[in-house]
């Protein structure tokens, strides 16, 4: 199963020779859609065996958001079942300006009690302890969030941080 959520606005990726959707067709009219096509587009060759590393999987996802990037904001998550790619950007803030970051990571150990977890936007209820990843545009919580550079891309695998890179 593969998922994918952006955030960030993508004019002109349609007509752009470097996002191709060939057997991958989107359902609606969006930009996110058609990113999300291409990006499938890109790793289905590496699906084709088998699962691949997670190297191999980095590195397409790098490749497709630094070129993503120049099309405008192009903050994104991408799962593919076992891992999941943020990739942070830019973003409008309060003052309607666009900078970075774009998104914020939080990984945390969530301890089993009846009353479940409850940050703003987010409630986790669950039977035993668990690490969790909460990735979000603007902090939710006091708790230390991590802001993703400009470019950079978290991996995330069972609620853990696995790797930070920055995506040239």
């Amino acid at each position: 199963m593969h998922l994918f959520a952006h955030n960030g606005m993508l004019p002109a990726i349609e007509s752009d020779a470097r996002f191709p959707t060939r057997r991958f067709r989107r359902v609606g009219d969006t930009d996110s859609e058609h990113a999300f096509c291409a990006l499938l587009e890109r790793m289905a060759p590496l699906w084709e065996e088998g699962i691949p590393t997670l190297e191999a999987r980095l590195a397409r996802v790098t490749t497709f958001a630094a070129e993503l990037r120049t099309l405008g904001p192009a903050n994104f998550l991408y799962s593919d079942g076992d891992a999941l790619f943020a990739h942070g950007h830019r973003r409008r803030d309060d003052t309607g300006e666009i900078r970075p970051p774009g998104l914020h990571v939080l990984c945390r150990r969530c301890t089993a009690r009846a009353d479940g977890v409850e940050v703003p936007g987010v409630r986790l209820e669950h039977e035993r302890d668990q690490e969790v990843a909460l990735v979000a545009s603007v902090p939710l919580t006091k708790e230390p969030w991590v802001a993703l550079g400009e470019g950079e891309i978290a991996v995330l695998r069972e609620g853990r941080l696995e790797r930070r890179l920055l995506a040239s």
